[in-house]
C-alpha cells in the first residue's frame, strides 16, 4: 500500500451494513481498529459502543469466542462490535454505509446510542436509504440513477412537492403505517 492510500485510510473509520467479524474472542474483534490497543482501550470502546449488554452474559465475557463472522452474534451485536471498533480507531472522518438498514426496532435504537458517542466532534459521511436516518444531517446529497438529483438540508428537500428527496419520504412514512 502506497503511502498517501495509508495516510487516508487512517483518517477514515468505516461501519458497514455487513460486519465483517473474526472466529476469535470480542476482544480481538474490536482491537481490529487500533492493533496496539491495550485491553483497557478496547474495553473502554465496548462499553461506549454498548457491548457489555451482550459480552458480559456470554460464559467468557469479552474473552468469548464469537464464531465466523460472528455466527454466535445478532446482527445488532456485531454492528455494536464494528462501532466500537470505529471509537478504538478514533478517526476523524466515519463513513456509515447502511449501518442501522438490517436491524429491528430494538437493537436499532441500540446502535444508535453507540453511534451518538462515535459521532462526536467528527466529519460524518451516511450512506441511507432511510430517510430518518439523515433528518438531522447538514447536508443531504440525493442520487438518482447515479447522479446527484437533489442536495441541501433536509427541512429544504421536504419543500420541493417533486423532489426525490420528498417522495422517498412520504413512500416511507406511509409504508410505516401498514399492517398486515
Amino acid at each position: 500500500m502506497n503511502v498517501v492510500s495509508k495516510t487516508l485510510l487512517g483518517v477514515f473509520s468505516i461501519v458497514f451494513q455487513d460486519v465483517t467479524l473474526f472466529n476469535n474472542s470480542i476482544l480481538e474483534n474490536i482491537r481490529v481498529g487500533k492493533k496496539d490497543a491495550t485491553d483497557e482501550e478496547v474495553l473502554a470502546a465496548a462499553r461506549l459502543a454498548n457491548c457489555d449488554e451482550f459480552a458480559l452474559k456470554l460464559p467468557q465475557g469479552y474473552a468469548s469466542v464469537i464464531g465466523e463472522n460472528g455466527s454466535e452474534l445478532s446482527g445488532g451485536e456485531r454492528q455494536r462490535i464494528s462501532i466500537a471498533r470505529a471509537l478504538l480507531k478514533d478517526a476523524p472522518i466515519i463513513l456509515l454505509d447502511e449501518a442501522t438498514a438490517s436491524l429491528d426496532v430494538e437493537n436499532e435504537t441500540k446502535v444508535q446510542g453507540a453511534l451518538s458517542h462515535l459521532l462526536q466532534g467528527k466529519t460524518v459521511l451516511v450512506i441511507a436509504h432511510r430517510m430518518r436516518t439523515v433528518e438531522a444531517a447538514d447536508k443531504s446529497v440525493v442520487l438518482s440513477d447515479g447522479k446527484v438529483a437533489e442536495a441541501g438540508r433536509p427541512a429544504e428537500l421536504l419543500v420541493n412537492e417533486n423532489g426525490v428527496f420528498r417522495r422517498m419520504t412520504e413512500l416511507q412514512t406511509a409504508s410505516a403505517g401498514w399492517s398486515i
